[in-house]
């Protein structure tokens, strides 16, 4: 340990010696918060200069004390709470036998064996200082956790430059429990990233879709193409899966007769991690009956201009995204993933065979493997040339159907899907069908499924004959819809790592451990 460690377990050692419980039991009751106290103290100066105040007599507060300094037969110090810190005073005279004017708890308990970071419950009335600032005079202070380890020490100097500021992301990934305490910037992000989900839960339940929940652990893993975690359930002898997508589950929910239901929770992905991926993920679906793709994006404009105003700080639906300012406002650009393609690159994949596609990648510096068909040529050529170009809000669309195996054909364009994905500031956020609701279609592309997974893709669906069962029960025009939570609150807080908005991203082990 430390020399700081050592020395803060001889202050609780000392605590329990005085009668102090450094971890009480009882509950402290805490009535005002600091950024309250800051934001709404009122009083008001009489004729002959006394001031009065006319709210917050009495408060009790209770948080980390963050700073403290000593001011004569006083102290001052900072608290802070989940709202923010706010000044304490602190005089000697409070905490004063009237018969003795011995003071323990002010000499030897908060002068001597109080540490930064230790939480404090105190008991007192607001005031403003003779500077003007907002305080709190402390007539009662209570231990509620001794702190054996010290906060990194955050220093700013008259010029306001920063010093010891503890910035480094794999310590703040790894101790996010710390970061939260000294970055108050880094609360705010995960604050937005609460109000965000509050706003997108109102919205949907506006519309009259019911939230569900369905399986994590699942027998076949479908719904995307994507590598799964797997695991053995050893009652039933069988092996399951992590979920990679809950599309399945919630489509079944409609063939039971829901008009429109919505989930939102975690998805595992067993692939690769950067700056916008994470093992372990956030996902909003919902599905909706008797809608459509055109639909779906006039409903997704709608609540991201809402969810856009809920966390701008002037209600506005203009978001900043690094150099970008980002209008949420619909409505958004439509374009076709074919002519996408061709505005950035020249290149007609419509007509393009898979030798032309293969022969355009190496020339351009993608990485591409014999396992690839022609639809992921087309989408490993769209995310290397195109994605990165589409800043403001975009509803690429019409995709070809071999990337799509559970979307319906187009109603007018052959070899197309009715699909959209959202992107924004390039990347995307979204991705949407018009759900395709024919058994005998979705068992052929389920096999095209198998055929891509006999030439060595991993990311190829696996064929659910529950779900094909369920969709010989008749399931409805469906609309459907999911998006990546993180990469929304990435989008909507200004960061561009998803380690950011996570609380705990997934982490290599530290030295030492297994």
């Amino acid at each position: 340990m430390t020399e700081q460690e050592l020395l803060r377990r001889e202050s609780l050692q000392k605590l329990r010696e005085l009668g102090i419980e450094p971890y009480p039991a009882e509950m402290f009751e805490v009535t005002a918060f600091a950024a309250d106290i800051v934001a709404n103290y009122k009083e008001e100066v009489l004729d002959d200069g006394t001031r009065n105040r006319l709210n917050y007599r009495e408060v009790a507060l209770a948080g980390r004390i963050m700073a403290s300094r000593e001011a004569g037969k006083a102290m001052f110090m900072n608290l802070q709470d989940s709202s923010g810190r706010i000044q304490l005073y602190l005089r000697r005279d409070d905490f004063a036998n009237a018969e003795t004017g011995d003071a323990p708890m002010f000499d030897t308990v908060i002068k001597k064996l109080l540490d930064l970071g230790d939480y404090a419950g105190v008991k007192g009335f607001a005031f403003k200082t003779k500077t003007g600032e907002v305080s709190v005079h402390v007539q009662d202070f209570k231990f509620l956790a001794k702190s054996l380890r010290p906060l990194p020490v955050v220093k700013k100097d008259a010029e306001g430059h920063v010093y010891d500021a503890f910035t480094d992301p794999e310590q703040r990934y790894r101790m996010r429990y710390v970061d939260l305490t000294v970055n108050q910037e880094v609360r705010e992000t995960f604050i937005k990233r609460s109000k965000i989900i509050r706003t997108i839960r109102a919205y949907l339940d506006e519309l009259g879709l019911l939230e569900v929940e369905t399986p994590i652990l699942q027998p076949i893993h479908g719904g995307a193409a994507a590598r799964p975690f797997k695991t053995h359930h050893n009652a039933l002898d069988m092996p399951l899966y992590l979920r990679i997508a809950n599309e399945l589950y919630l489509k079944r929910l409609i063939v039971g007769g829901f008009d429109g239901v919505y989930e939102l929770g975690k998805m595992f992905r067993n692939e690769g991690m950067d700056r916008t991926h994470n093992p372990e993920f956030s996902m909003l679906e919902f599905y909706v009956a008797y809608k459509d793709y055109h639909w779906l994006m006039d409903v997704t404009e709608r609540m991201l201009e809402r969810v856009a105003r809920a966390v701008s700080a002037d209600g506005g639906s203009v978001i900043k995204a690094g150099e970008h300012d980002i209008e949420f406002a619909g409505p958004y650009r439509r374009l076709t993933m074919f002519d996408a393609i061709q505005q950035y690159t020249g290149l007609n994949v419509e007509t393009a065979g898979e030798p032309e596609l293969r022969n355009y990648c190496r020339q351009n510096g993608i990485e591409i493997d014999a396992t690839m068909g022609k639809a992921k040529l087309i989408d490993e050529i769209f995310g290397e040339k195109v994605e990165g170009h589409l800043i403001q809000p975009t509803f690429l669309i019409d995709y070809p159907v071999e990337m799509s195996p559970l979307t319906k054909k187009h109603r007018s364009k052959p070899g197309l899907v009715e699909r959209f994905e959202l992107f924004v500031n390039g990347k995307e956020v979204g991705n949407a069908y018009s759900e395709l609701n024919d058994p005998l279609d979705q068992r052929e592309r389920f096999e095209e499924q198998l055929r891509l997974a006999a030439r060595g893709d991993e990311e190829a669906m696996a064929m659910d004959e529950d779900f094909l069962r369920a969709l010989e029960y008749g399931m409805p025009p469906t609309a459907g819809i999911g998006f990546g939570i993180d990469r929304l609150t990435m989008l909507f807080t200004g960061q561009t790592s998803i380690q950011e908005v996570l609380f705990f991203p997934q982490m290599r082990p530290e030295a030492g451990e297994r």
